[in-house]
C-alpha cells in the first residue's frame, strides 16, 4: 500500500449522504476528502427525481437550518413545487418539488468541486485501516491508502449490491453502476452487525410516446413555497405532472407474471420499504382493489423520460411493457428503461452512537441507507449529522447531538440508534411525539444557533435570521397585545372582515382561537402590523402557532418532562448484569443498545417500566455509596489528532471554524 495524502476527514459515497457530509466538514475547516466510484454521478437521483413530501420536507428545511445544502439546490433546480396538506395543520404540511434531475447532480458536483478544503477523489474504497478500534486510514483499490482521524461512509445501495429484472440478476449498486464487495466485507470484519436490505424503482418511458391528455393534470402552486429560508421566491415557470390509474388488465398482467418474479420465487429474500411496495406487491396484498394511482412525472424539464410512480417492479422486461400499455394515456408508451430492485448490505444501526460514530471503531461514522434508510431526505439529514460530528470529533469539540423535540433529525437518529431497523425507515411526522413544536417553518427558529456554532451558518446569514425572529416574534406580540373594544371602529372593521361578533375585549390572537374565524382572512385585517419585510409565509407561521397555542404549550410540557428525564444520565460501561430483578432479556436489550440516559432507555423497544424503576433505583443507589458516576457527555479529545491539524482555530487556540461565505 501506498501513503496517499492526509486528510482530518475521508467520506466514502458522494450520494446526497456523502455530499452532505463532506461539505459539512469542509465548510468546518476540516480537510476533506470525498471518494466516489463516479465523478459523474455526484448526488444523482437514481429513483424519483423529487425532494420533499411530509415529514420529508421537514427534514430539508432543518437540513437548510443547520447550514446544509439541500433545501438551496432544489429552490434552484426544481421544476414544480407543490405545498401538501395546504388544508391541514400546519405540523402536517410539507413542501415537495420535482426536480430536473440532471440539473440537480450537476449544480451539487459543482458546489462539491469549487469548495474550499474539499477534494473530490474518484476511486473505489476496499477497505479501512484500524488499529485497537481506532480508524487510521481509508484503502483504496488502486493501493492508495487515505490517513485520516475520521470516515463517514455514505455507500447507499452500492456494498454487494444486486439487480434483479425478472429472473435475471447481476452484481451492480445501480443500473450500469458497479458494486462494492470489498468494503462490506471489511465492515464485516470489523464485527459490525450486518444485514441486507431491497429497494427497486419503476420503469422509465418516453415522454413523446405518452398521451397526457388522456390524464389528470397535476399543476404545481400558483406561489411556490421554497425549501431554503435563504429563498425568497421561486420565480422559475412551473412544469405540470400527471396522474393515471392501473386497472384489472394491468393487475391480471401484473398476476400472470408472479412465476417470473424475484420477489414471489424466492431470488429477493431481504425486505423491502412497506411504505413504497412494488406493483407485484400492492396487486397481492390489496387484492380487492381494482386500481392504483400513479403520478406520472417529468424526470426534467427537457428531458426525455417520464417516471411512472407508484409500478415500482421488478417483472421481466417484456412483462413491464406489457403492463405499462395496459394504462390509460400510456397505450403507447415507449419504455426507456425497465424497472429493478436492488438488495444491498446494511449496517445495523444501533452499532452506531447518536452521534452516527460506530461503537467498535473510534472514528467511523456511517451514514444514508447503509444505516438502513430509504429516501434523499434521511440520507442527507443522516450525512449532515455525521459530517459535522466526525469534523468537531477532529476538532476535540462537543459533539452535535438533536432531541426527539427538537428536529425530526433528532427523531430519526435516535429511532435508528435505539430500536434500529428490520425494513428500510422512512421518516413520517407520526414518528414524532412533539409534532406540533416540529413544524416547517420553524425549522430555522429551532436550529440555525446550531448550526452557527458549528460553524455551518455564516454572518450575513444568521444577521437575516436575526432580522426574521425578531420580526416573528414583535409580530406575534402585536397579535396577543392588539386590544379590539366592542363597539369601537377597530373592532367594526374586524367584525365585518371576519363575519363575527365581538361582544368583549379581545385580541387578533384569541379570535385566532376560533373555528369560524379564517386565519387568512384575520391576516388581511392586521397586515399593516406586521413589521416591514415580514414574509406572508412567516405571517401565517405566526397565526398558526397562535391559533393551536393551547396544544403547543401542553407539547412544551411534555417536552421539558422529557428533557428532565434526559437528565439522568447512565455512566458509560454501566453493569446492568449487577441489577437485582432485572431480567436477562432485558439484560441483553440494553447491554447492546448501551443508552446514554433513562429517557433512551425508555425509548429502546421491549424495555419494560419495571426494568426502568430497577436501573433508576440502582443509579441512586449507586450514587449514593460512590458519588456521582455520571459523565458530562462531552466528547473526549481525539486520541491520536495530529500536530498542526488543518482544521482552522481561533486566535487563542480554541477551535473557531469559520462560517461559509454569503
Amino acid at each position: 500500500m501506498t501513503a496517499g495524502t492526509a486528510y482530518d476527514v475521508v467520506v466514502v459515497g458522494a450520494g446526497h449522504a456523502g455530499c452532505e457530509a463532506a461539505l459539512a466538514a469542509a465548510r468546518m475547516g476540516c480537510e476533506t476528502a470525498l471518494v466516489t466510484l463516479d465523478a459523474r454521478a455526484v448526488a444523482r437521483m437514481s429513483c424519483n427525481p423529487a425532494i420533499g413530501g411530509l415529514a420529508k420536507g421537514h427534514l430539508v428545511r432543518e437540513i437548510d437550518a443547520l447550514g446544509g445544502e439541500m433545501g438551496r439546490a432544489i429552490d434552484e433546480t426544481g421544476i414544480q413545487f407543490r405545498l401538501l396538506n395546504r388544508s391541514r395543520g400546519p405540523a402536517v404540511q410539507a413542501p415537495r418539488a420535482q426536480a430536473d434531475k440532471e440539473a440537480y447532480s450537476d449544480r451539487m458536483r459543482r458546489v462539491v468541486s469549487t469548495t474550499k478544503h474539499l477534494t473530490l477523489i474518484e476511486a473505489e474504497t476496499c477497505d479501512l485501516l484500524v488499529e485497537d478500534g481506532v480508524l487510521l486510514g481509508v484503502v483504496l483499490t488502486d493501493g492508495r491508502t487515505l490517513p485520516t482521524d475520521c470516515a463517514v461512509v455514505t455507500t447507499g445501495t452500492f456494498l454487494r449490491g444486486l439487480l434483479h429484472v425478472g429472473l435475471e440478476s447481476r452484481p451492480g449498486g445501480r443500473i450500469d453502476e458497479k458494486t462494492s464487495v470489498g468494503l462490506s466485507q471489511a465492515l464485516r470484519a470489523l464485527g459490525l452487525p450486518m444485514g441486507r436490505l431491497k429497494t427497486g424503482t419503476p420503469p422509465r418511458v418516453l415522454r413523446d410516446s405518452v398521451d397526457f391528455d388522456a390524464m389528470d393534470r397535476q399543476p404545481g402552486d400558483a406561489e411556490p413555497v421554497p425549501f431554503s429560508f435563504d429563498t425568497d421566491a421561486i420565480t422559475t415557470p412551473q412544469v405540470d405532472c400527471h396522474i393515471t390509474f392501473t386497472n384489472p388488465k394491468t393487475h391480471a398482467i401484473v398476476r400472470g407474471s408472479l412465476d417470473r418474479s424475484p420477489l414471489y420465487t424466492g431470488r429477493i429474500t431481504s425486505a423491502g420499504p412497506r411504505y413504497c411496495p412494488s406493483i407485484e406487491d400492492k396487486v397481492v396484498r390489496f387484492a380487492d382493489r381494482d386500481r392504483h394511482q400513479i403520478f406520472v412525472e417529468p424526470e426534467g424539464r427537457d428531458h426525455p423520460w417520464i417516471y411512472l410512480n407508484g409500478v415500482s417492479t421488478s417483472l421481466p422486461a417484456e412483462a413491464q411493457v406489457e403492463m405499462v400499455r395496459s394504462i390509460r394515456g400510456l397505450e403507447r408508451a415507449e419504455v426507456a428503461r425497465a424497472g429493478y430492485a436492488v438488495e444491498y448490505d446494511f449496517v445495523q444501526p444501533t452499532a452506531c452512537r447518536h452521534t452516527l460514530e460506530a461503537k467498535p471503531v473510534r472514528g467511523l461514522f456511517l451514514a444514508g441507507q447503509i444505516n438502513g434508510t430509504t429516501g434523499y431526505e434521511e440520507a442527507a439529514a443522516l450525512g449532515l449529522v455525521a459530517g459535522i460530528n466526525a469534523a468537531l470529533q477532529v476538532m476535540a469539540r462537543p459533539p452535535l447531538v438533536l432531541s426527539r423535540g427538537e428536529a425530526y433529525i433528532g427523531v430519526l437518529v435516535d429511532d435508528l440508534v435505539l430500536k434500529g431497523t428490520t425494513e428500510p425507515y422512512r421518516m413520517f411526522t407520526s414518528r414524532a411525539e412533539y409534532r406540533l413544536l416540529l413544524d416547517v417553518d420553524s425549522a430555522d427558529l429551532r436550529l440555525t444557533g446550531h448550526g452557527r456554532t458549528a460553524g455551518l451558518v455564516g454572518d450575513g446569514r444568521y444577521a437575516r435570521f436575526l432580522e426574521r425572529r425578531d420580526a416573528v416574534h414583535a409580530f406575534a406580540r402585536d397579535l396577543e397585545t392588539s386590544t379590539l373594544r366592542p363597539a369601537s371602529a377597530a373592532a367594526r372593521r374586524a367584525e365585518e372582515a371576519l363575519g363575527v361578533r365581538i361582544a368583549e375585549p379581545t385580541t387578533p390572537a384569541l379570535l385566532l382561537r376560533r373555528s369560524d374565524v379564517e386565519i387568512e382572512a384575520l391576516l388581511r385585517l392586521v397586515g399593516g402590523q406586521a413589521p416591514p419585510g415580514l414574509r406572508p409565509r412567516d405571517r401565517r407561521y405566526v397565526a398558526s402557532r397562535l391559533r393551536y397555542v393551547a396544544y403547543i404549550e401542553r407539547q412544551q410540557r411534555d417536552l421539558e418532562r422529557l428533557q428532565r428525564e434526559e437528565g439522568r444520565r447512565i455512566p458509560t460501561g454501566f453493569e446492568y448484569e449487577g441489577i437485582p430483578g432485572l431480567s436477562s432479556e432485558m439484560v441483553e436489550k440494553l447491554s447492546r443498545a448501551r443508552p446514554e440516559t433513562l429517557a433512551q432507555a425508555a425509548r429502546i423497544s421491549g424495555v419494560t417500566p419495571a426494568a426502568l424503576s430497577l436501573i433508576n433505583i440502582y443509579l441512586e443507589k449507586t450514587r449514593r455509596t460512590a458519588g456521582s458516576l455520571v459523565t458530562s457527555g462531552t466528547a473526549p479529545a481525539h486520541p491520536r489528532r495530529r500536530t498542526g491539524s488543518r482544521c482552522s482555530a481561533g486566535p487563542s487556540g480554541s477551535p473557531t471554524p469559520p462560517g461559509p461565505a454569503d
